[in-house]
């Protein structure tokens, strides 16, 4: 076997929508990015391609007809070896799981990896298979929210603020499973006008900002520490002659050095809240612009070849949602990066398809 062979098996290049899912969950959760993140990133990636090698398994027989181009079908990867891989890869990903987050990993890794077994091998071709999918996403996001560490939340909070970034993922994943039913054969015009309606719908609620419960509290503490500490019972009694004036515009001067203080930081908090906004937004427009033109054109011609291409916009234009969901979660530095890889992913998908 050819290393481009097992490349086109697993779909290498479809693997770059992978990190951005992990990457929202430990946003929204609060999570740091750090080695163990990366560590459950790459473990999410082994068993992306895991899943991708399974089910050239087992649509071998389906894609000798209808993908006779495929590496099994065709023969240059030999049908056990495409186990083989699935298998190893699997087995790669769990440990990655278990030597990066341990016991929280695991608990995520375990039902993933079920989910990606149980889809390709049973639930395909059954009304479960694209709840499954889905699923897997929404497990990937949470993945991320529950990495351990220092500064870790609990893993019951974590998980709750991950809710939203999670549900958004799988809804998008929902929206491609529907459509990849009709890739051989075209679809019925009412599939992409849903699709459609459910991508909008996701991209309108991932452009909406996180709702910051602390921010009053954070000014408060800014006037609370900018005010004088001495308690009024210790301001001297005999104020008098002009050292008493001025011993008294001193004591007057130190709370609106405080609300100044306040008012100011406020100010530098709004400014700071202007960037995520805008690189949510913008990640949200471009989530539109490259899977909703995709979908627009599936409804005006529902035929094969746009569907199939609709399903691989969706799987790529996944990361410009992902973008706004850590964006949105505070992170848009890491959110515009995700964005520089988006192009860079589209260019590979010229040379291998991710569907």
């Amino acid at each position: 076997m050819r290393l481009a062979d097992l490349a086109l098996l697993v779909r290498a290049p479809a693997a770059l929508s992978v990190p951005g899912d992990v990457i929202a969950g430990a946003v929204a959760a609060g999570r740091p990015l750090g080695a163990r993140t990366f560590g459950v990133i790459g473990s999410s990636v082994c068993l992306y391609w895991a899943g991708m090698a399974l089910n050239d398994y087992a649509d071998a027989a389906v894609d000798g007809v209808e993908r006779p181009d495929r590496p099994v079908p065709s023969g240059r990867v030999p049908r056990r070896a495409a186990l083989a891989v699935a298998g190893g890869l699997t087995a790669a990903g769990l440990g990655l799981a278990a030597v990066a987050g341990g016991r929280r990993s695991v608990c995520a890794a375990f039902p993933l990896a079920g989910l990606v077994w149980a889809y390709d091998l049973k639930l395909k071709s059954t009304t479960a298979g694209g709840f499954a999918m889905a699923g897997a996403r929404v497990l990937d996001v949470l993945a991320g929210a529950v990495v351990p560490g220092s500064g870790a939340q609990p893993a019951g909070v974590a998980l709750r603020r991950a809710a939203v970034p999670a549900a958004l993922v799988g809804a998008h994943t929902g929206t491609l499973m529907a459509l990849s039913r009709h890739e051989i054969g075209g679809a019925p015009v009412r599939v992409p006008v849903a699709t459609l309606a459910v991508s909008a719908v996701t991209a309108l609620a991932a452009a909406v900002p996180v709702a910051r419960s602390d921010s009053g509290s954070a000014a408060q503490g800014r006037l609370s520490s900018a005010a004088p500490s001495r308690p009024v019972a210790q301001i001297p009694a005999p104020l008098k002659g002009v050292g008493a004036a001025a011993r008294i515009r001193e004591l007057c001067a130190a709370p609106s050095e405080g609300l100044r203080a306040a008012v100011s930081g406020r100010s530098r908090t709004t400014s700071a809240g202007t960037l995520p906004a805008a690189v949510t937004a913008g990640a949200a427009l471009a989530y539109l612009g490259a899977y909703g033109s995709a979908q627009v054109r599936a409804v005006r011609e529902p035929s094969a070849g746009n569907v199939q291409r609709a399903v691989g916009a969706g799987i790529l234009g996944l990361m410009p949602l992902q973008a706004a969901l850590i964006a949105r979660g505070g992170s848009p530095r890491v959110a515009a990066a995700l964005g520089v890889v988006h192009p860079l992913a589209r260019r590979l998908a010229r040379r291998i398809s991710p569907t």
